[in-house]
């Protein structure tokens, strides 16, 4: 995808999947809030894919403007973690998730994935616009 639409698509592509596991997560937690024992997971990846982006394989910056995607990220190789990091609230030994944290998760990462894709709609709009009106 990266010679056509260049290593921005990419990155876009892989942060919009990263986004839509985290969100298959937080469904998972709520769908089992009811189950004495559940702990809630979440998948957190901001900060490693910040890492993988400003830097190369030796751990050398490699931008020369901060608005630049580096040519040493690999799409491939980034992976988000999931865990189960945070303490859940416990109330009365049944309720191991907190609903309310959980839907502000939601909603947060909800408006984050439509960003991503309007961002995408827009690189594709203008790649639609360079072919239609370099054809005259």
């Amino acid at each position: 995808m990266t010679e056509i639409y260049g290593p921005n698509e990419a990155l876009l592509a892989k942060v919009m999947d990263m986004r839509m596991e985290r969100q298959n997560l937080v469904m998972s937690n709520l769908a089992n809030m009811n189950i004495p024992g559940y702990k809630a997971r979440s998948l957190e990846f901001e900060s490693e894919l910040q890492n993988a982006v400003a830097s190369n394989t030796r751990g050398l910056v490699t931008r020369t403007n901060p608005m630049h995607v580096p040519t040493a990220f690999d799409v491939e190789g980034f992976q988000g973690v999931a865990a189960k990091e945070f303490k859940p609230r416990t109330i009365y030994g049944a309720d191991a998730v907190d609903m309310d944290k959980e839907m502000a998760t939601m909603a947060k990462n909800s408006l984050q994935y439509n960003t991503l894709s309007q961002l995408i709609k827009a690189n594709f709009d203008s790649l639609q616009k360079a072919i239609v009106e370099g054809g005259k």
